[in-house]
């Protein structure tokens, strides 16, 4: 998945979907291109405000998109190339994994 650093964000309220996942192994060259795709389709949604991701050599990862309210996390939940891409991480590409969607109500940063 494409990095862009951190997300940058308007002042609080807003929502975070933290998907938290683990890789199987030998998941197939696929994965990457339809995360970099997902990143791609989620930045053409209304309310969408960035994402930050990261994973580590041991397939463990942390993604989390931003989002302006509920209403635009629904829309892209029931997008239907996103749907699809789900269900294949389901069959294919995850060990596990959760997702939280949390409202920001404090957001801060520094050095």
């Amino acid at each position: 998945m494409a990095s862009g650093g951190f997300a940058s964000t308007p002042a609080p309220p807003y929502y975070a979907v933290v998907f938290t996942s683990q890789r199987r192994e030998g998941d197939g060259d696929d994965y990457g291109r339809t995360a970099d795709r997902m990143v791609e389709l989620a930045a053409q949604q209304t309310g969408y405000l960035g994402v930050e991701s990261v994973r580590g050599a041991d397939g463990l990862g942390i993604t989390v998109s931003y989002w302006r309210d509920e209403a635009a996390i629904l829309a892209w939940r029931r997008h239907a190339e996103h749907t699809l891409a789900r269900e294949r991480g389901r069959q294919q590409w995850y060990e596990h994994f959760e997702l939280r969607v949390a409202k920001v109500e404090r957001a801060y940063g520094g050095p």
